[in-house]
């Protein structure tokens, strides 16, 4: 919890700070804000034109809204943009009140469109009314000539009852007669399906016999004719059994042969591989003695150097670097001398094993040809031994197909001939099946005969019976009743509907009329707010940034550009002017709200923005912008204050730019009636030019 107090000094008494609307710095931190921002302003303004800060936001880096909001505080616009919130709150409020309003209305204009819809769908119900009352009439009069019909119909019924009695009798002694029939009938049926059933059993007996003979013989002749095949080739397989020993032999030969020309060709090959191992050795040995000759040379030229060095014989001799490289030379020449004469040795042995492996090369031919002509011959033989093997390997075959050909031959005759299975039994049954067929027939026919003399009779009797009484005429006149019963209740129901619509009606058109008065009176009030909301908004964005804020922005713009302007022509030369920008020019041309600082240099009548200029003109340009709002709450705001800071502004300033930085400073106190400025800075020079110094280490006021 922290506590911040506000004193002034009242003649030598310290008291705590009271503002005209009679708020006291009690100590707490609310409270010691207001009475700061009521002695010194807001801060954004007292830390951007009075109080210039190290690090702080130049003036062109400022957005549109943040410029507005610091130049409408400098302005003292603060009462308009409170008027202005205060307009937006009573228009939000009517807003409130209008979407509440609108929305009552819709709901009795939904209400006022459900009941007219229900008016509507009603109809004229007085018209409706009288019509089903007359249909309710006529309906009970069609009821009741429906119901003496129905009891004449009664009492003709009860007296066709004895006669239907015998009918029912003649009927079921008809349907017993036909069934008993039909009994009989089904039983000779039967009788004569079980007689074809045997003779289809003898008919498939026989069938069954001789299918089974011929599938018999087509096998038989089916494996005759396979064999058959195989011993047309009996002359090309005996052919292969007699020539395949004699190519057995000859792939023995020449397989013999391929081995002797396989060891040739090892031993050609380890020939030429001595004789390339041999080269190479001989091509080291010279390279060796090369070397070794070389190094022979120069330990010569050194050793010829003892006799040529000027100090050989006097006292720097033993000092002298090529005397004694001279005598070393002379100790490794005999070992020098050895190691040459060791490889000329050892080339002279090469020499002689190279002839001897090339003389023997040179006696033996490259066996390559004849092994490559010995292996495509050796295979060739062996394809011929393969085949040869394979086609002897069926004699066995051929051997056994004679002699199932004649153990087919004799099964053959051995098969009865074709016919059988047409014996004197089959024969006998066949005729005692038709002989019992032909007097099922028989016995039918009479069965047949009888059954028709027996209904002619009954038809007869039946036919003198009068007509039956038709019941459906009961029936239709029950169903007339029931429908007319129905269409009763029906026409009472919808008499009773309309009487029911009539009382509706009546009510739907008393609603009406009072959703007619309620809704003309929320159209007025809606009305009435829609206009009230009209006004209130214009007056808020009249008391917006963008209204009278904006335009006493854009008349504050000119005076702030011509203050810094005089501070630049004071303290730097009338070479660089400012203006201030409140519409910036878009990609496509058009002008739109913005911020914008265009600096005009008088030496190369260039105009650019602020932002492109150098580090230290942007410095310089944006301290002056910056003391002239200063200047400009204490001509024209009505804010004054007698002391100005800054802490170190004037880093990035060359030398001279820095003199000038204070000849600027001069010109505020000068132009805004300050009594001083303190100001940090790392510069000596800067510190000399100021009229007191603060030595925070030796604590002395110079």
């Amino acid at each position: 919890r922290t506590e911040a107090y506000l004193h002034v000094d009242r003649a030598g008494r310290w008291e705590p700070v009271t503002l005209d609307d009679g708020t006291v710095s009690d100590g707490k931190v609310e409270t010691y804000a207001r009475c700061v921002d009521a002695l010194l302003g807001s801060p954004e303004t007292f830390f951007t034109s009075v109080f210039s800060a190290q690090g702080r936001r130049p003036l062109s880096a400022y957005r549109n809204a943040d410029i507005k909001a610091l130049l409408a505080d400098l302005l003292g616009l603060e009462e308009i943009s409170k008027l202005g919130v205060q307009a937006a709150t009573t228009a939000k409020l009517l807003r409130t009140g209008l979407v509440t309003r609108r929305q009552a209305l819709a709901d009795l204009q939904r209400e006022e469109s459900g009941h007219r819809d229900a008016r509507t769908r009603l109809g004229d119900v007085q018209t409706r009314t009288t019509a089903a009352e007359q249909e309710r009439q006529l309906a009970q009069s069609t009821l009741e000539v429906a119901k003496s019909a129905l009891a004449t119909l009664v009492t003709e019924h009860q007296l066709a009852r004895q006669t239907e009695s015998r009918r029912q009798q003649l009927g079921s002694e008809r349907t017993t007669l036909a069934a008993d029939a039909q009994r009989t009938l089904a039983a000779l049926d039967a009788q004569d399906r079980r007689e074809a059933e045997r003779l289809s059993a003898v008919e498939r007996r026989v069938a069954r016999q001789t299918e089974s003979l011929q599938s018999a013989r087509t096998q038989l002749d089916l494996r005759s004719k396979q064999y058959w095949q195989l011993l047309r080739k009996a002359s090309t397989i005996a052919r292969a059994v007699r020539r395949l020993p004699l190519a057995d032999n000859i792939t023995a030969i020449r397989e013999q042969r391929l081995s002797r020309l396989r060891d040739d060709m090892t031993q050609y090959e380890t020939l030429c591989t001595s004789a390339k191992e041999h080269q190479l050795q001989l091509h080291t040995i010279e390279r060796e003695a090369g070397q070794a000759a070389l190094r022979m040379q120069e330990l010569t030229r050194r050793f010829g150097l003892a006799s040529q060095v000027p100090c050989a014989g006097t006292e720097l001799q033993g000092r002298c670097a090529l005397l004694g490289d001279a005598r070393t030379a002379q100790t490794m020449k005999p070992s020098a001398e050895m190691q040459l004469s060791r490889l000329q040795q050892q080339r002279t042995a090469i020499l002689e094993k190279i002839a001897v492996t090339n003389a023997a090369l040179a006696r033996s031919a490259d066996p390559r040809p004849m092994l490559e002509r010995a292996e495509r011959q050796l295979s060739r033989s062996r394809q011929r031994s393969t085949a040869l093997a394979v086609i002897a390997a069926r004699h066995r075959e051929v051997i056994h197909a004679r002699q199932e050909l004649q153990r087919i031959e004799a099964e053959r005759d051995a098969l009865p001939q074709a016919g059988v299975g047409h014996t004197e039994e089959d024969r006998a049954e066949r005729l005692a099946i038709a002989a019992a067929r032909t007097e099922i027939s028989g016995r039918c026919e009479q069965e047949q005969q009888r059954q028709q003399t027996s209904l002619r009779r009954i038809d007869t009797l039946l036919n003198a019976l009068p007509p039956p009484f038709d019941t459906s005429r009961l029936v239709a006149a029950q169903h007339t009743i029931d429908a007319g019963q129905r269409t009763l209740a029906a026409a009472d129901a919808n008499y009773l509907n309309t009487i029911r619509d009539q009382q509706a009606a009546t009510d739907c058109d008393n609603r009406l009329g009072e959703l007619a008065t309620r809704i003309d009176v929320a159209g007025t009030a809606i009305t009435a707010i829609e206009q009230a909301l009209g006004i209130w908004l214009l007056l808020v964005k009249c008391l917006s940034h963008d209204g009278v804020i904006a335009l006493a922005i854009d008349d504050a713009g000119p005076q702030l550009s011509g203050l810094a302007n005089d501070l630049l022509l004071a303290c730097y030369g009338p070479r660089f002017t400012v203006s201030i920008r409140t519409l910036v020019e878009t990609g496509k041309g058009d002008l739109r709200e913005g911020f914008d600082i265009v600096v005009h240099d008088g030496e190369s009548d260039d105009s650019k923005s602020l932002t492109l200029m150098s580090g230290g003109e942007r410095v310089f340009i944006n301290e002056c912008l910056i003391r002239a709002i200063a200047l400009y709450l204490a001509q024209d705001a009505g804010r004054q204050y007698s002391t100005l800071f800054s802490d170190e502004a004037d880093g990035p300033l060359d030398p001279e730019r820095k003199r000038m930085f204070m000849a600027m400073k001069r010109e505020v106190l000068r132009l805004g009636g300050y009594a001083q400025e303190f100001f940090v800075s790392q510069t000596p020079e800067l510190a000399a030019m100021a009229d007191a110094v603060i030595d925070l280490d030796g604590m002395v006021v110079h």
